[in-house]
């Protein structure tokens, strides 16, 4: 893109925010050999965790968005998102319409590509927030409300309650229902002749009610429902339920007095702190661009449990809005080998069994994901930037400079200091008439990455580092008490410490393809 480095010299991120930047980006030998020491690597994964967490203030939130004032039910309701500003009504509101700002994010004819992200990541990144930024699912649906239980517990697989979970399982043997397809296990069918199963008749798929009787029978049974929604949604849940399936068979074989309770109880333990570790040692290291490579170590909630920010899980409506990463998404996704259009994806179950799992998460990491940033999102999810923009403005989100300034951030003073990209300045300046002016939503991905080689720009990442972090290092079952075999098994213990990659999971999980695939997040350097 033209223009694109012109005015990288008038950034304005601050001289300590640059220096952290340089100094984690820079002197890789240093790093390498600190991270070669065992207590040396404990001591600085726990420090730059909570140094990353306390760029902003700690929960709990004074607010949530169900009111402009501190109660004893807005700090305890968590059907309401929380916020980390308070509202900021408008007199006079001089921005753009949201349909004029949501223009901003609109693709070309030419996609962006991102310099080091596969559609992998881009999918994983879906799949993985949805199980808990989950936004209200009423008709009409209220900008202020969530569905959420604000965990990371794999809900996308074992459903939001009990209830779900109990439809979803075989009740023998700690097993999850599925069906064998063309050799490979998936999730069992939801409808027959277009209705719904009676014994899935506790699950729930949105716009079920738009869909033709013959899409309805394509449909799998899932703990969520937006399951459906999108190939790569239905690939990992896939994966996932291969893997729960294989964990229960061999505790069963290892413990074969326990009754099914326990086996499957003991099973999703072991799968909610394996994507927990997932998350923090592929997808958090894939985002950030440091030489230190973070790790869920057993310890290191000891380390950090008296942290300020070690406090409840309530995901807020910021966070929510960051992760709209629309353009990591191309226009045509390779399925299989062929060239589909995005919209050809949506509703991809039946290409699942039919193409092979190995071969669609090979497809998805040999294609290269967009760049996170404006002008980059493809024309058919316009709406859903129009609408993000159009909920942080029903909730009176505070502008774009504000958050800079919360989050420890120097105020930018022009358009020049957010993007060098030339394209950018001038459609921000033609739409706003001051920085002050310019929504969150649009400043977050306005910004350029910190460096070329930078996946997120440098608010987007602090604010998902300080939310990722704090939401996931919380969980429960990493508690000191809890994060032992006792919990796990012994074997189940092991599982998580020898796995890594998703790339561990689906190739212990794809029997009807012997082949080895290449599976990862971070592009595969070119010969």
């Amino acid at each position: 893109m033209t223009g694109r480095r012109k005015a990288r010299t008038a950034r304005n991120d601050g001289a300590v925010n640059r220096l952290r930047f340089l100094a984690l980006t820079h002197g890789r030998p240093l790093w390498e050999l600190a991270q070669a020491v065992r207590p040396v690597r404990r001591r600085l994964n726990a420090a730059l965790i909570d140094s990353a967490i306390r760029e902003m203030p700690p929960r709990p939130e004074p607010l949530s968005t169900m009111a402009d004032y501190t109660s004893w039910t807005s700090l305890t309701d968590r059907s309401y998102s929380g916020r980390h500003l308070p509202p900021v009504s408008r007199a006079e509101d001089h921005r753009p319409s949201p349909e004029q700002a949501g223009e901003l994010f609109v693709r070309g004819d030419t996609m962006i590509p991102c310099p080091r992200s596969t559609v992998l990541f881009a999918y994983f990144a879906q799949w993985f927030t949805d199980g808990f930024l989950r936004g209200d699912t009423g008709i009409p649906r209220d900008p202020r409300k969530n569905s959420s239980n604000h965990h990371i517990d794999l809900n996308q697989l074992y459903g939001l309650d009990e209830v779900a979970a109990t439809a979803l399982r075989t009740l023998e043997g700690g097993l999850l229902k599925s069906q064998v397809v063309e050799g490979g296990e998936f999730p069992p069918y939801l409808c027959a002749n277009g209705e719904v199963k009676p014994e899935f008749a506790q699950l729930s798929v949105i716009r079920f009610a738009e869909l033709t009787h013959a899409q309805r029978d394509t449909l799998f049974a899932t703990g969520s429902d937006r399951g459906n929604i999108q190939i790569g949604f239905t690939m990992l849940t896939t994966l996932f339920l291969r893997e729960h399936n294989r964990v229960a068979r061999l505790l069963a074989k290892r413990h074969p007095h326990w009754d099914d309770e326990r086996l499957f109880q003991t099973t999703r333990n072991i799968l909610i702190v394996l994507l927990i570790k997932l998350v923090v040692e592929e997808y958090i290291n894939h985002i950030t661009p440091y030489h230190f490579r973070f790790t869920l170590d057993p310890r290191l909630s000891a380390m950090l449990a008296r942290a300020s920010w070690h406090r409840q899980n309530w995901a807020s409506v910021e966070f929510n809005l960051v992760y709209r990463w629309h353009s990591l998404i191309p226009s045509h996704l390779s399925v299989g080998g062929r060239d589909l259009p995005m919209a050809q994806t949506l509703l991809g179950g039946p290409l699942l069994p039919e193409i092979g799992l190995g071969r669609l998460f090979e497809d998805a990491s040999r294609q290269r994901a967009g760049r996170i940033g404006l002008f980059n999102t493809d024309p058919i999810l316009r709406e859903v930037d129009v609408a993000s923009i159009a909920d942080s403005r029903t909730l009176d989100l505070a502008p774009y400079n504000s958050y800079r300034e919360h989050c420890r951030f120097p105020r930018v003073r022009r358009f020049e200091q957010i993007s060098g990209d030339r394209r950018v300045v001038d459609a921000l300046r033609e739409r706003y008439r001051d920085v002050d002016d310019l929504d969150l939503y649009v400043g977050l991905f306005a910004e350029e990455p910190g460096s070329p080689d930078a996946i997120l720009p440098p608010l987007l990442t602090k604010i998902i580092a300080i939310d990722a972090f704090s939401q996931a290092l919380t969980n429960p079952l990493l508690a000191t008490r809890v994060f032992t075999p006792a919990t796990f098994s012994p074997y189940g213990a092991r599982i998580i410490a020898t796995t890594r990659t998703l790339s561990d999971v689906l190739h212990r999980n794809t029997p009807e393809d012997t082949r080895p695939r290449f599976v990862g997040m971070t592009r595969r350097a070119e010969p």
